[in-house]
């Protein structure tokens, strides 16, 4: 018998230590395990209060701040006795605080038996669909999540984004997020190495790029691909849905053959709500016989009650009060009890990487990884930079200003993911970005003395060429010198992207328009 997915012997060895770390997760082929060889299924609910809303895509929009729901001692005390009632093993958070102590929650939910499934960015630091960039401040969001939660051992891993491409129209947004998890499972393997922690990506359930997306971030290098492939799915409404009805059998045989694990990141529609309660048949669907061979459990959203309605429980005067919801997804957990397998999963294959189309605009070159080094490097290189005190809402106009006239200064820092071709600077803040074009352009003017003002936005400083620095300088023009000449980006393997070449329509000035006009309207 299996309660959970756990062994009865691993059970009583857990019961025997309670405060003992959880054993660490592990990903074989297509699914997770235990150490001891046992299938690992989630049974999870998310756990963020405050914080967006359900496929409103957590990582490109939202309120500009959020509450750690790890970082408040009283509040997990309230809250990991019911999530443990409810018989979940898994929570997903969506923005932690990474300079936050998590001790106290963490090893309330370690004693609990519950895993953690933790997104990386925040709203203020987040790769938006609208503006895609990965940069050296959001690397930098990155690694401080996971410097401050790999350390715990029922920490499963992370999510580099959520829905951020959720549509046709804004596909070339996932090569920046591929990007981030590429850069973080090399963070990973650099500092955190001890243990499996596995990286991967929310995506939404669109029936347009639904083959092109899972297969982009699950091709071309293992090391640049996702390890797991999280859903978020509310297409089971009502106690009149079905397998059929709501689409549960073609999302089996659509994954059956994928060779990551798949979950639902997110599920359970709120239809009926209001005073009725959800009815949570797909739950039961979930831990099935019809589902287990393909889908590793999942999600269940929202623990909070919000104005969306898709609470399991809403908070009063502090207290934490069980709604309808709770009882009924209680109920369904109770009977779910999913048969695994102890014998080793799918070999993992690498799908083929989806052609440039009208509703595909990601190519598999991608973005390259933020050196912070490189950037600073740079700017002390340069002889016009922007004024230290200078305001960001000020960039914008300087960027227009230079870009708009002299493209061929701005492809350095232009990003278009879409031929493949990524200035080396593409990956600096806006500040570094601005150092760049505004020293061009004065080198462009014979460094007159009126070519480094702006209307006082700049101002000249003496250049420094560090010998630490000349590799790095010499390698980043090399990078730039290709751009300008419409060749995309390499990759480490000096491998070129075929599917990129021929995508640089109009030449390099119309993608560095583009390019350009986002770096204004982030500014």
């Amino acid at each position: 018998m299996k309660s959970n997915g756990v062994s009865l012997s691993l059970l009583a060895s857990l019961s025997v230590v309670a405060a003992a770390d959880l054993p660490s997760i592990v990903v074989k082929g297509n699914k997770f395990f235990y150490p001891n060889g046992t299938q690992f299924f989630m049974k999870g609910v998310a756990y963020q209060q405050e914080f967006g809303a359900a496929g409103t895509g957590t990582t490109s929009t939202g309120s500009n701040s959020y509450i750690d729901p790890l970082a408040n001692k009283a509040n997990c005390e309230r809250d990991v006795p019911l999530l443990k009632e409810l018989g979940t093993n898994t929570i997903r958070t969506y923005a932690i605080d990474p300079t936050a102590n998590h001790d106290a929650c963490m090893k309330l939910l370690q004693d609990a038996g519950i895993y953690v499934v933790a997104d990386l960015s925040e709203p203020k630091l987040s790769i938006n669909r609208e503006e895609p960039k990965w940069t050296t401040d959001l690397l930098e969001r990155y690694q401080k999540v996971v410097d401050s939660m790999s350390k715990y051992s029922n920490v499963i891993g992370y999510f580099a984004g959520n829905e951020v491409t959720n549509s046709k129209n804004n596909t070339a947004a996932s090569a920046f997020v591929k990007a981030a998890v590429r850069d973080t499972k090399r963070y990973i393997k650099d500092k955190h190495n001890s243990r499996w922690i596995g990286v991967g990506y929310a995506s939404n359930d669109d029936e347009d790029i639904r083959t092109d997306i899972t297969n982009y971030f699950n091709c071309d290098k293992t090391e640049d691909s996702a390890d797991y492939w999280g859903y978020n799915i509310y297409s089971w409404c009502g106690d009149k849905s079905s397998m059929k009805i709501s689409g549960y059998d073609k999302q089996v045989e659509f994954f059956s053959n994928y060779s990551i694990p798949v979950f639902f990141a997110e599920y359970g529609c709120n239809d009926p709500g209001g005073a009725e309660a959800r009815v949570f048949e797909d739950t039961e669907a979930l831990y099935s016989s019809e589902m287990t061979g393909v889908f590793s459990g999942g999600i269940v959203y929202m623990y909070f009650q919000e104005d969306n309605d898709y609470g399991l429980v809403q908070i009063k005067d502090g207290k934490a009060v069980k709604m309808k919801n709770f009882e009924a997804l209680k109920k369904k957990m109770a009977k779910a009890n999913p048969q695994g397998t102890t014998s080793s999963a799918k070999e993992a294959k690498l799908a083929e990487c989806p052609s440039l189309a009208v509703n595909w605009q990601a190519s598999k070159a991608l973005p390259p990884q933020p050196n912070k080094a490189l950037c600073d490097c740079m700017v002390r290189s340069r002889s016009c930079v922007p004024k230290s005190n200078l305001k960001e809402k000020s960039f914008g106009s300087v960027f227009d200003f230079i870009c708009s006239k002299n493209t061929d200064l701005c492809v350095g820092i232009s990003a278009n993911a879409t031929s493949g071709i990524y200035g080396a600077y593409s990956m600096c803040d806006d500040s570094a970005k601005l150092a760049f074009v505004m020293d061009a352009y004065y080198q462009k003017q014979n460094s007159g003395a009126s070519s480094c003002d702006f209307d006082g936005a700049a101002n000249t400083q003496t250049a420094t060429n560090e010998d630490s620095c000349a590799a790095l300088l010499k390698s980043a023009k090399e990078v730039n010198d290709n751009a300008a000449a419409g060749k995309p980006t390499q990759s480490d393997s000096k491998k070129k992207d075929s599917g990129a070449m021929g995508m640089t329509v109009g030449g390099p000035a119309a993608w560095i328009a583009a390019a350009v006009a986002v770096v204004a309207m982030s500014a």
